[in-house]
């Protein structure tokens, strides 16, 4: 016998047997349905008192018969058979049901979750049989803009069950993918760039209905990732859902926005674990990624050096440990040869326990590494030459203001992370007796709020020019319209680290951007602003960051 899906619980054998002989149904695959199968799904309908749906491939033939809604019975996308914005899934769902109206927005709903080709009502009378239906599809978005929820999907009029029979299946649904698929191909100019959703969670004490600072930044993550940034969605919660984070409504409300835009992406501000990945993708059919996940893929785009390229690994491998999931037989296939016979080891453990011998490997390369970069600020210590270390939130214009300094030729640009590699070069200072010092000017990887941990642990050996450092400069974009937050997360970072810093000289950098410079310094008096693109205040900041360094190792 056949799987029938749904509550089966109380079904007597014979009734078992007539949704089982559902299976061995053929349809003429130009056929939407034909009124013989409509009236025997209406007659187990009507004897069962419960709605019944099949799900029926191009080719006729009936692969699921389950008890309950539409919506109750959808198949999980990544189970379909194919799925992709620019095309339908390969299947029709029929349902018969004595208490149904027309198609309602949540089993429509379902219809787009599992881009059904076709969804077919049947309301079945008191005395068990079909007399109309309804025929419900879906529409291919004319723009980029995401559509109201009705005009996602048609819904036509009431039809006889012989007038549905006679609707031409294989020209409606070709008409349809061709469609879907000229409208998918206008938006997508670049084929390997990613299609993003975002998605957010707000506290629900915030009172604000704006774009939250977490999304606007986790769009430029996106974009500096490559990504393009199609639509942005967020929830007011009390709490995350321990399962999908989001609410369940808010999970269909982000499966629409997903499957009309077109996206093959999905984002949320946090980091997950990895059954709520998991559980999130078989919901909407997409891949999932969180925020720890972009910036990790931004580092490895960005790192040059083979420290940066060894640390970004290294972070890489802790982040996906906990995650690696077997897929399909990977579970219970054994090694072969000597010594994997009897129980054996799963392919899940074979890849966890490499992965962890890759990651013991390269901790010793990062351990050797922090004890080269600790002889190398023995020297200068020795040489009694001062170091200044530029930290603050990544694109506050920490390589602008060290190119303009030492005349270094460091990457900068106007884009989150756009450097990882720590720089440092000599810098002359004068004093105010005219008296040439010198010291040493590192550029420092960029902080961000929340600063994922798998990155500290991998970074530790290069944040340790900052531990190390005499004296820091903070930058701060005076021009990001959330710099005082900007401001307070570098403020965090910096006292959590293990060591403890050294005296810091506050600097708002792009100050010729704002337009009430005032404003800032009054609240902050005793820092610099400058301008590291039009070297303005270089001068003032000189002069306050020499007494600084006084006041730090007591002499010059």
């Amino acid at each position: 016998m056949e799987t029938i899906y749904g509550k089966t619980q109380g079904l007597k054998a014979h009734q078992l047997k007539q949704l089982d002989r559902l299976y061995r149904s053929r349809l003429p695959q130009d056929s939407l349905t034909t009124p013989e199968l409509a009236q025997r799904l209406a007659a187990v309908s009507a004897e069962l008192k419960e709605s019944i749906c099949i799900y029926i491939n191009r080719r006729g033939q009936v692969i699921r018969v389950a008890i309950g809604t539409p919506n109750q019975t959808k198949i999980p996308p990544l189970e379909l058979p194919r799925y992709g914005s620019d095309r339908l899934s390969g299947l029709r769902c029929i349902c018969a049901s004595p208490d149904a109206l027309p198609p309602n927005p949540t089993d429509l709903t379902a219809m787009l979750m599992q881009r059904l080709d076709a969804l077919i009502i049947l309301p079945v009378n008191p005395k068990g049989y079909a007399e109309r239906g309804y025929l419900a599809h879906l529409l291919p978005a004319n723009d980029t803009e995401l559509p109201e929820q009705q005009n996602a999907w048609r819904v036509s009029t009431p039809m006889t069950v012989e007038a549905l029979s006679k609707q031409d299946f294989l020209e409606l649904v070709e008409g349809l993918e061709e469609e879907f698929s000229r409208n998918f191909a206008g938006r997508a100019t670049d084929d390997d760039c990613d299609r993003v959703v975002l998605v957010g969670l707000m506290h629900q004490k915030e009172k604000s209905d704006s774009m939250p600072f977490t999304m606007i930044e986790l769009g430029q993550l996106v974009e500096s990732a490559g990504g393009k940034v199609l639509d942005a969605l967020w929830q007011k919660r009390e709490r995350p859902h321990p399962q999908t984070v989001l609410g369940e409504g808010k999970v269909l409300e982000l499966a629409i926005a997903a499957q009309t835009k077109g996206a093959n992406l999905v984002v949320f501000d946090r980091e997950l674990t990895a059954s709520q990945t998991r559980n999130i993708e078989r919901m909407i059919g997409l891949r999932v990624s969180d925020r720890t996940e972009v910036i990790l893929d931004i580092f490895a785009q960005r790192a040059q050096s083979s420290e940066g390229k060894l640390q970004v690994e290294l972070a890489q491998l802790e982040y996906r440990l906990p995650r690696l999931a077997g897929h399909g037989q990977a579970l219970s296939r054994l090694g072969g040869g000597i010594g994997t016979r009897g129980p054996g080891e799963t392919k899940l453990e074979t890849d966890r326990r490499v992965i962890q011998k890759r990651i013991t490997f390269l901790q010793q390369q990062v351990n050797h590494l922090q004890a080269q970069r600790s002889r190398i600020r023995q020297k200068r210590v020795d040489q009694e030459v001062p170091t200044v270390a530029i930290v603050g939130y990544t694109n506050a214009g920490k390589s602008t203001l060290l190119n303009a300094m030492t005349k270094a030729e460091v990457y900068a640009a106007d884009k989150l992370f756009a450097t990882l590699d720590p720089t440092t070069r000599r810098l002359t200072l004068t004093g105010e007796d005219d008296q040439m010092h010198t010291v040493l000017l590192t550029d420092t990887v960029g902080f961000i709020h929340e600063l994922p941990k798998s990155l500290v642990d991998a970074f530790r050996a290069t944040l340790e020019e900052v531990s190390e450092a005499d004296v820091l400069v903070h930058l701060v974009d005076a021009s990001h319209s959330a710099w005082e937050d900007q401001l307070k997360s570098v403020d965090k970072i910096l006292k959590d680290m293990p060591i403890a810093v050294g005296p810091i000289l506050l600097v708002f950098n792009k100050i010729d951007a704002v337009e009430d410079p005032k404003a800032i310094l009054e609240k902050y008096p005793e820092a610099i602003a400058i301008s590291a693109l039009k070297r303005q205040g270089f001068e003032q900041m000189s002069k306050s960051l020499l007494k600084l360094i006084e006041y730090a190792i007591g002499k010059l």
